[in-house]
């Protein structure tokens, strides 16, 4: 077996290591010294140089870095082979820990202390209790699982949408258009955590936005295309959102001079509210050949139809 590793952003050299340990029988090639194309079975990738798989004649096999395949799908290269997304523990930690970080960021006024610091003024803003506080999640699969756990532990009243009905300890669940519409105007603040598919693109939009209580936050860590950017401006500074936080964007790197970079009301950090750690994640690479080694249905195993 022959697997190339291909990624614009993931150190190599970690993954190299890592996958060469736990697979020392894997033959590994690492973009672009990809060698022979004829002997490469199998491709660990993370937005890959569009129409790469159309030089691998005997791909049998794609894994994708991260949660999201959005961006392979749309590669009309991408052979009719199994596609498997990355679903690790890690993955759902550090996005729980990213939206408790921004939830708290906004429900106990960091922004403003920050401020108060700066100019060197003692200045006290009351706040209330989590348990009064809503947040609404938009997406219950691992990841908005993961986050809903730990909102739920600091004390949040949890609401959670997802497309089709689900059941889960803690949380308000709601679904389909009607669900969204009944859960939208009791949320303080909402979390992207959607797959991108024909359906979520562009669903924060002003619509959405006039259906949230007056002043309520938006977190996006879903996909950039979630987000329709001009109607967020125009939500921002006539008041009907109170703020932001942004993770990921339409376009990346966010361009210089974008209107987010500078806006009071908006925090931008660079698409990594979760990162796939080689150490942990290898192990489901090693899962994920085994199973297919043997014939074995494959874990996380992308519905096309779907799109995740």
């Amino acid at each position: 077996m022959t697997l190339l590793f291909c990624s614009g952003i993931d150190n190599a050299g970690l993954w190299r290591d890592a996958l060469r340990r736990r697979l020392p029988d894997v033959t590994l090639r690492v973009w672009p010294e990809v060698g022979d194309p004829d002997d490469i079975d199998m491709a660990l990738v993370w937005q890959p140089p569009p129409g790469i798989f159309a030089g691998l004649p005997n791909l049998r096999l794609v894994m994708s870095l991260g949660a999201g395949v959005e961006t392979l799908l749309a590669d009309p290269s991408l052979p009719d082979v199994p596609l498997v997304r990355m679903v690790a523990d890690s993955l759902s930690d550090d996005m729980a820990g990213f939206v408790a970080l921004q939830v708290l960021r906004w429900h106990r006024h960091s922004d403003e202390f920050d401020a108060a610091q700066a100019a060197g003024v003692w200045r006290w803003l009351p706040y209330r209790p989590a348990r009064e506080v809503t947040i609404g999640l938009l997406g219950l699969g691992e990841l908005g699982q993961a986050a809903a756990a730990v909102l739920g532990a600091l004390g949040y009243r949890v609401l959670g949408w997802s497309r089709s009905p689900k059941h889960l300890n803690g949380v308000e669940c709601f679904a389909g258009p009607d669900g969204l519409e009944a859960m939208l105007p009791r949320c303080d603040q909402l979390v992207c955590l959607l797959p991108l598919t024909a359906d979520t693109r562009g669903i924060l939009d002003r619509r959405l936005f006039a259906r949230l209580p007056a002043g309520a936050v938006l977190i996006n860590a879903g996909r950039g295309d979630h987000l329709v950017e001009a109607d967020l401006l125009d939500a921002l500074d006539c008041g009907r959102l109170g703020g932001a936080s942004l993770d990921v964007f339409s376009e990346e790197p966010l361009p210089a001079g974008h209107p987010f970079w500078r806006h009071p009301r908006i925090r931008v950090s660079p698409h990594s509210a979760a990162a796939t750690h080689p150490a942990q994640a290898v192990e489901q690479v090693a899962a994920t050949l085994a199973a297919f080694r043997d014939g074995r249905p494959l874990a996380n195993r992308v519905d096309r139809g779907r799109g995740y």
